[in-house]
């Protein structure tokens, strides 16, 4: 099964870029760089559909298509569809060698499922234009295969010895609650971005000039609305952005803590520093760059960055809870 084991490892890189990729995507605007699905105003290519993106250019010059966003958004779904391709056949050659594997097809069956939502919540992207919840849960979508690739690829490589997984039982709840802590972290962050809501507060430690600034909690977090607007079409309040920023910044700073504490007790495990070290450095990586985002004016790069590592740090209490659990 060494190929089998390759194939994995390739697609879980690939995710890596996938959701890197798609970041990238949404920060510079580009999610409707080509306003169909799948293709680009029905072409394979924005080179063949050039005739009609010029079109559009010249009724809106300041519109969300360009050349330059057609391309982004279409090499997304290049990357996106190859994935997609890896996965079908991770769970082809799962279910040819199911007597061979670790855990059996199961697995690979509900990536290929998760894999097929994927690409619906990509057409809807589109077709729903940007709806935050859409764009959010198409974020969570790529974390959460992101996060099963990489427990598969631990299952195949096969368990360690029983030595280095014993007297791990006092860490197995700080580790799941830190891994659910970061999932709900995950889906603020998105949530941040895909109601531009990154700068709502553009000062750090305190956001508006003071700890607690005017929010809208009821309109901030109403999921079923369009893009800016609140579910009666008004116009979305500054308090209500204000809100979806103030609790992302909450919530990082309750992650830090239990992470913090979690690290702690790492250390004095044995076996377990090198995981501890690890995660320290990406939240140490992360917090940084969310601070920045705020101070520097949210530059692409860095806001991409921060995107990045939020899959990193999934990944990583992803790692440790599999390393706790397996036996």
């Amino acid at each position: 099964m060494t190929f089998y084991r390759k194939l994995i490892l390739a697609a879980l890189v690939l995710t890596l870029c996938v959701v890197s990729l798609g970041a990238y995507v949404r920060l510079s605007d580009a999610g409707l760089g080509c306003p169909d699905w799948p293709g680009c105003y029905g072409a394979l290519t924005p080179h063949h559909a050039a005739d009609a993106i010029n079109a559009e250019l010249a009724m809106r010059p300041d519109g969300p298509v360009s050349h330059a966003k057609a391309w982004k958004e279409m090499v997304h779904r290049y990357f996106a569809g190859t994935l997609g391709m890896l996965v079908l056949l991770i769970f082809v050659l799962a279910w040819r060698g199911r007597r061979e594997t670790n855990g059996g097809p199961g697995l690979p069956f509900l990536l290929l499922v998760l894999i097929v939502f994927q690409a619906l919540l990509g057409m809807w992207t589109v077709t729903q234009m940007l709806k935050p919840l859409v764009v959010s849960a198409h974020l969570l979508g790529g974390m959460a295969t992101l996060s099963l690739l990489l427990w598969l690829w631990l299952r195949e490589r096969g368990q360690a010895s029983h030595a280095y997984f014993a007297s791990v039982d006092h860490l197995r709840r700080g580790a799941g609650l830190g891994l659910l802590l970061i999932v709900a972290q995950i889906a603020l962050g998105g949530w941040v971005s895909t109601n531009y809501a990154a700068l709502a507060c553009t000062d750090f430690p305190l956001c508006q000039g003071v700890w607690v600034p005017a929010m809208d909690f009821e309109h901030g977090f109403t999921l079923h609305r369009d893009l800016g607007e609140t579910a009666s079409g008004d116009l979305l309040p500054l308090a209500a952005l204000t809100a979806i920023h103030w609790s992302h910044r909450l919530m990082a700073l309750l992650v830090s803590l239990v992470l913090g504490w979690l690290v702690v007790r790492l250390f004095r495990t044995p076996g377990y520093a090198g995981t501890a070290v690890v995660i320290s450095i990406l939240l140490l990586v992360q917090v940084s760059l969310g601070i920045s985002n705020v101070l520097l004016s949210l530059p692409l790069a860095v806001a991409v960055a921060h995107n990045t590592g939020a899959a990193l740090l999934l990944a990583s209490l992803v790692w440790l809870n599999f390393k706790v659990r397996r036996r």
